[in-house]
């Protein structure tokens, strides 16, 4: 497979030192369940007059974002505390739900064995609730002696689209933006990165391809398996070497 002028980007960040990876949608297809969880509880208020949300109103208003943002969208009549308290209910319906329906993005843990295997840092850097990104992170997906890191956007000073998350990864791992990579499935995720100063890999997992793109994404894989990706990262490789 020729290498692309996206993909030979990779190269000029050799010898690569940091790979950073959103959670939701990105280590595991979360966006069914959230949607689901999200859609049913909505429904019980009578959000919409009573119609269900479908799912291009879930990615528009939801996908990706923190949930004060997404509170603020849904109920900007409602007082925050009220808000909230609908945004963790759902939360904890969500955490419910995932052990039975979560797997794997396809090859992550290939991917995870290279990244080891090379010696490179690694972190996750995530709008999700902590507890949320520690259920899938340690008892969902077994990589709990994996990551070195994991950054909470509600941690920061100002969650993604905003750079700040990436941004502390950064200062945290003590590395190099001009060495690091990330990995991202929604818009709001790839302009948090973007804004950071950092190629990111965008993985349309349940987001539209043009949407990434426009976010401002260097190349799309389908998943972890992506011959584009293993093609990338081997001409990282050979950069390193040489």
């Amino acid at each position: 497979m020729p290498v692309t002028e996206s993909t030979g980007l990779l190269a000029q960040l050799a010898p690569l030192e940091a790979v950073l990876f959103d959670v939701d949608g990105t280590l595991c297809d979360t966006d069914p369940i959230h949607y689901y969880a999200f859609r049913e509880m909505l429904l019980e208020i009578g959000y919409n007059n009573g119609v269900p949300v479908d799912e291009e109103f879930f990615v528009r208003n939801i996908a990706g974002r923190h949930n004060d943002d997404i509170a603020d969208i849904l109920f900007p009549d409602w007082d925050h505390e009220k808000a909230m308290k609908f945004m963790d209910d759902k939360e904890a319906y969500f955490r419910k739900l995932a052990p039975e329906q979560l797997r794997a993005v396809n090859g992550l843990h290939k991917l995870c064995k290279w990244i080891e295997d090379h010696g490179i840092k690694r972190a996750a850097v995530t709008n999700a609730p902590r507890p949320n990104a520690e259920l899938m992170i340690t008892k969902l997906l077994g990589l709990t002696n994996f990551f070195q890191l994991v950054v909470v956007g509600s941690e920061c000073e100002r969650a993604k689209p905003f750079p700040d998350p990436y941004l502390k990864a950064l200062e945290v791992l003590n590395v190099s933006r001009e060495h690091t990579i990330v990995f991202e499935d929604s818009p709001s995720g790839i302009k948090a990165g973007v804004a950071a100063g950092l190629p990111v890999i965008g993985l349309p997992t349940r987001n539209p391809e043009e949407l990434l793109t426009r976010a401002g994404a260097t190349f799309l894989i389908r998943d972890y398996d992506d011959p584009k990706l293993w093609k990338a990262l081997d001409e990282l490789e050979k950069a390193a070497a040489s």
